[in-house]
């Protein structure tokens, strides 16, 4: 007896796309400073993304779509000298723009001042990093910060984080995409919270 012949394939064209974008009819809610710290007070264990001069609306899209992937609570970026909300923007990050709460601050160094001030703490990623990510607690209230790719954080960004991490590197390429080093450091939040 021959052996029955699989299921012919559906045709793609009538496959239901598993990346949904975005339903630009609504947009999409931008929060300040006073929304962020009731998100920060209302969460046993908060996990904040803090970006500091992203500029690039690619970036920030995929950035917001890990964002929601590794249920970061709010992502929060400065007013000026950084990328918003664009339909771009809103594109790449596949309706993560919609889900997750996207905080505008006037002064990200204050903002994370008062952080701290709540028991957040504030992890910053860099090259001149004194420890590997990897050995760092990140269970607790954290916020992990991500500079721009080339200038990467601003200096007084820099100098309030609790921790400057960095993470391994073992090839040639010296630094990873932003958007890829911030997978990288969301998920190792991710692995150690479970």
């Amino acid at each position: 007896m021959k052996p029955s012949r699989p299921a012919r394939a559906q045709d793609p064209r009538q496959a239901v796309r598993r990346h949904q974008h975005t339903d630009y009819a609504k947009a999409p809610e931008i929060g300040d400073e006073d929304d962020l710290y009731q998100i920060v007070r209302n969460q046993k264990s908060p996990l904040l993304l803090i970006l500091d001069g992203i500029t690039d609306p690619h970036n920030l899209g995929a950035c917001l779509r890990t964002a929601d992937a590794a249920g970061v609570h709010a992502v929060v970026v400065p007013k000026d000298r950084a990328a918003t909300l664009t339909d771009t923007v809103r594109h790449i990050a596949c309706g993560a723009a919609e889900s997750v709460p996207f905080i505008q601050v006037t002064n990200l160094a204050r903002t994370m001042e008062k952080l701290q001030s709540l028991g957040v703490w504030l992890v910053g990623l860099a090259e001149e990093g004194g420890q590997l990510l990897y050995d760092i607690d990140l269970k607790g209230p954290i916020g992990v910060v991500m500079g721009a790719e080339g200038p990467g954080m601003r200096r007084l960004t820099g100098e309030k984080c609790d921790f400057l991490a960095r993470i391994p590197m073992a090839g040639k390429v010296e630094c990873l995409n932003v958007s890829v080093a911030t997978g990288v450091c969301l998920y190792e939040c991710v692995r150690q919270r479970r």
